[in-house]
């Protein structure tokens, strides 16, 4: 999902940097100054932080507006909108400030250069990098597949309840009187809109957009406690979130303008969709777009040895990193005690970030990992096999891989779902590996997180093609 200990976006989110480099230096405790004291750098900033390997794009807004300063900052290639900034020094010869609410204390202290630079040095849990920031804003992503009126299709907001959550989404229908075979999209992990928007993408929007011009009606989805829907994600367990799924199910069967409905999920949705498959008879059929076939546990070991290999790390580098996360996730699969936990999560942070010990301004960063442990999702996700459902689906299946995924790696994954479909003796299965495309199903040279916000495409248009071939040939089957 970015440069984090775990990948955000579509199965675990953690903190914002972890990588190795020299202590970061103190930043001057001082109180912020008045905002007529430097008035020269209020505005807008764009540029970078140079990290190992990957020139890490920002954008900064300064405002100067009653005598003291305010600011957020933007970080496109880790889907970071907005963050708060704090401790905001302005002078002719420094301009600090801080990322507030995050680990680590991620901290910016750099030198004017006129009105229209500024370089320093950015420093984040002992870790420290140059930055350099221009006057302007980044230049928008081009997002080609967006769908753009006028559309050919009826878009209607439309809500429905599962226990006391109120749930929001937009259903697309094609022109004509139905009844129409339905999809509800189901999003992966992490609190995701109707669109599932991350990294300026809107794949959600483009998968409606697509197969609803094919005459497939589409439900996507708030999820529960994100844009109009009620609820409290962070609360909520895989199980959890698969009862909102099946509401909109019994939502979409209840309309005389839609006829067989399935479900196609993306990631922890494709978790979610043979989930709800094999218990509800209103599901016709089922797309897993990156589903798994293991249990989460070693789901992430394989993930964090994917990932450091898209980012370039050495074999043996991969390998401690791999020891140590299992070593973690075992652990906690035990239900070893919180300061066993703890140990296990500070070998993994070393082994990710090449140092030797914690430095005093990691500790948070450590704190907030455990944090995110406590959840009881988390808990559940390493235990879970996807397996134990799959083999109880026996309407047709369609399970699509990403030949480049580093989240969800095939060569684990693939085996496993094959096996348990047919274990069900379900006949109406098609299982493939995409060539090129990354988890996100976008073509891709590495399968790295930092790539999806670089790549323009939102989802490879023959992906799109299959899914929609392969719906009009098994809806209602």
């Amino acid at each position: 999902m970015r440069a984090h200990l775990f990948p955000a976006g579509c199965l675990v989110a953690a903190c914002l940097f972890i990588a190795a480099a020299p202590p970061a230096r103190a930043v001057p405790v001082q109180p912020p100054l008045a905002a007529t004291d430097a008035p020269s750098v209020a505005g807008n900033w764009y540029g970078v932080v140079r990290l190992p390997g990957l020139d890490l794009k920002i954008q900064v807004s300064l405002v100067a507006a009653g005598g003291a300063w305010s600011g957020t900052i933007d970080i496109p290639q880790q889907g970071a909108k907005g963050l708060k900034l704090d401790a905001i020094v302005a002078s002719d010869d420094e301009v600090s400030f801080r990322i507030a609410g995050v680990a680590g204390d991620p901290t910016f202290v750099g030198r004017p250069d006129g009105a229209a630079r500024i370089s320093g040095q950015f420093s984040q849990g002992g870790a420290s990098f140059p930055f350099e920031l221009s006057r302007g804003e980044l230049a928008k992503r081009v997002r080609p597949q967006d769908p753009k009126p006028p559309l050919p299709y009826a878009e209607q907001d439309v809500r429905t309840t599962n226990g006391d959550v109120s749930l929001a989404g937009t259903l697309t229908l094609p022109p004509g009187q139905g009844p129409f075979p339905a999809v509800v999209m189901v999003s992966g992990s992490g609190p995701q809109n109707r669109d599932e928007e991350m990294f300026e993408h809107r794949p959600f929007a483009v998968w409606a957009d697509h197969l609803t011009r094919a005459g497939v009606a589409v439900l996507r989805y708030d999820d529960r406690g994100v844009g109009d829907s009620t609820g409290d994600h962070a609360a909520a367990t895989t199980a959890t979130l698969s009862t909102d799924a099946e509401a909109w199910v019994r939502f979409l069967k209840a309309r005389p303008d839609i006829g067989p409905v399935g479900i196609i999920g993306h990631s922890e949705g494709g978790i979610i969709a043979p989930m709800v498959a094999a218990r509800s008879k209103d599901v016709a059929f089922v797309v897993m777009l990156a589903g798994t076939g293991v249990n989460g546990a070693e789901v992430l070991v394989e993930q964090n040895r994917a990932l450091m290999r898209a980012a370039g790390a050495n074999d043996e580098t991969i390998e401690q990193v791999a020891a140590a996360a299992r070593a973690l996730f075992e652990s906690m699969t035990r239900g070893d005690d919180a300061a066993k936990i703890r140990e296990r999560m500070t070998r993994l942070v070393l082994a990710q970030s090449g140092l030797d010990e914690l430095t005093p301004e990691m500790e948070p960063m450590i704190d907030q990992q455990m944090a995110g442990l406590d959840r009881a999702w988390f808990a559940e996700f390493l235990r879970h096999d996807p397996a134990t459902d799959l083999r109880k689906v026996r309407v047709p299946v369609l399970a699509l891989f990403g030949e480049r995924d580093a989240q969800v790696v095939p060569a684990q994954n693939v085996p496993a779902v094959e096996a348990a479909l047919r274990e069900a003796g379900n006949e109406r299965v098609t299982v493939k590996v995409v060539p090129g495309v990354n988890h996100m199903f976008q073509p891709a040279r590495t399968g790295g997180v930092q790539e999806y916000q670089e790549i323009e495409t939102t989802v490879d248009p023959a992906v799109l093609d299959l899914v929609r071939d392969w719906i009009l040939a098994n809806a209602g089957k």
